[in-house]
């Protein structure tokens, strides 16, 4: 029996009535229910960024720099998150990052996951010819939502930056999901009922 894992991604320092998490928590759904593998099982790794991620220190810096082998045991421990983080994506067909775009780009926790994740001979390689991604055979989506910046506009360094970025680590096949032309107005019901028919529409497109 064949298992699709979906890694979940907020970053939302919103919880309560957020649009990208409600978005994201549909998306998830609609990925589940449009399994076509058969006998397929559905696997969702959930990762909420409002809880805080640290940033580099220079423990962090030098162990990323020391061979595997070679690291110290304070080395090996303050990789472990950036491990976990990186085992997660690895394992994963299919990434949902939920984002909000605050002061023109990614809310900090969110940066701070790429830099965690980002790690030479990892997610990626130098070559004679450039850096090879690493993270093949993945779909990404992005929802994103802002309160006054157009998503793909020449304001919007949120969306450009992680495109760019999901590329370098091998990840091509990037859909976007603008939040702001999902129809939000009406009952519960009605707005669960857009949503749904915007993500089918987007992710079939």
């Amino acid at each position: 029996m064949s298992t699709t894992n979906i890694l979940k991604i907020n970053s939302s320092g919103r919880i309560d009535g957020s649009v990208t998490r409600q978005l994201t928590g549909l998306l998830t759904q609609h990925l589940v229910a449009s399994s076509t593998a058969p006998n397929a099982e559905n696997n969702i790794i959930e990762r909420d960024l409002a809880t805080g991620l640290p940033f580099y220190d220079e423990t962090w810096i030098g162990a990323n720099f020391t061979a595997a082998d070679e690291r110290s045991e304070e080395q090996r421990t303050a990789l472990e998150l950036s491990d976990q983080l990186i085992d997660e994506i690895q394992q994963s067909e299919h990434i949902v990052i939920a984002t909000p775009i605050y002061n023109f780009s990614l809310p900090a926790v969110l940066k701070a996951w790429v830099d965690l994740i980002a790690r030479a001979k990892v997610t990626f390689k130098y070559t004679e010819n450039g850096p090879v991604g690493l993270l093949k055979n993945k779909k990404a989506y992005l929802v994103m939502a802002s309160g006054g910046v157009s998503i793909g506009s020449e304001n919007d360094f949120a969306s450009h930056f992680l495109k760019y970025f999901l590329a370098f680590v091998g990840i091509t096949d990037v859909t976007i999901i603008d939040a702001s032309k999902v129809n939000l107005q009406g009952t519960n019901e009605e707005i669960t009922a857009a949503l749904e028919l915007q993500l089918q529409q987007l992710v079939a497109a």
